[in-house]
């Protein structure tokens, strides 16, 4: 079992790296078994959150306003992983989504990491379902706030050491660290709900700012919305 680890999880407005984005990060230093530090940030989004994610996760739209950007939450987070092995539920999800946000800053995100949902396929062929919540009430590992980026890092955290602790003499190769991959497929147009954001943006702030619907990147209506929002685009 590793005793020295980072758990984290990640609350985003959808489910895919290229399209959406991060709204929460939440982790856990771990060194010798004990937690040292602990990483709890939201991320203001360049693009409404939809009622379905907020019903999801709780988070709405009034609580990421005053956020920071990714551009100053994502190079903490990095800076806050440093070298550590990355433990997470489904980890190649909340990895490819940090890849995609280290990417749009500018910066590389390059790590190892184990993946407790696939552990439990492994060594838990009888339960019907491997989900977090499924996995933490068959052990009784108690999740205060299920959907919320640091207490699924904590309960990820938990389930890990269990597993480890049943599973891991008898199935080693599972446990092993993997390199952690995510490959960017392609430039992508911006989302309708990001071109509605930026579109509303303008008219709010009375900007005589202009841009193509139809031909506005991704990425190019991320940075005008959150040069508006930060008062950079006037």
């Amino acid at each position: 079992m590793l005793k020295s680890y980072v758990a984290f999880d990640v609350e985003t407005t959808g489910l895919d790296p290229e399209q959406n984005e991060i709204i929460e990060i939440g982790a856990l230093k771990v060194r010798n078994g004990k937690v040292v530090e602990r990483f709890m940030k939201f991320i203001r989004p360049t693009e409404e959150i939809s009622q379905t994610i907020t019903d999801l996760t709780g988070i709405t739209n009034e609580m990421v306003v005053n956020a920071q950007s990714r551009e100053q939450v994502i190079p903490e987070f990095l800076d806050f992983c440093r070298e550590d092995i990355l433990i997470g539920h489904n980890v190649a999800f909340d990895y490819s989504f940090m890849k995609m946000g280290a990417l749009a800053v500018g910066l590389d995100f390059v790590s190892q990491g184990i993946d407790t949902l696939k552990i439990a396929r492994k060594v838990h062929g009888d339960l019907e379902s491997k989900s977090l919540e499924r996995l933490c009430a068959y052990y009784q590992i108690e999740n205060k706030a299920a959907h919320r980026a640091y207490h699924d890092a904590l309960a990820t955290a938990k389930l890990y050491q269990t597993l480890a602790h049943y599973f891991e003499e008898k199935e080693p190769a599972v446990f092993q660290p993997m390199e952690l991959y995510y490959k960017q497929k392609k430039i992508l147009p911006a989302s309708k709900r990001q071109v509605e954001f930026l579109t509303k943006l303008i008219r709010q702030k009375r900007l005589s700012l202009s841009f193509d619907p139809d031909s506005i990147t991704k990425n190019e209506a991320s940075r005008l919305i959150d040069g508006i929002l930060n008062g950079r685009i006037f």
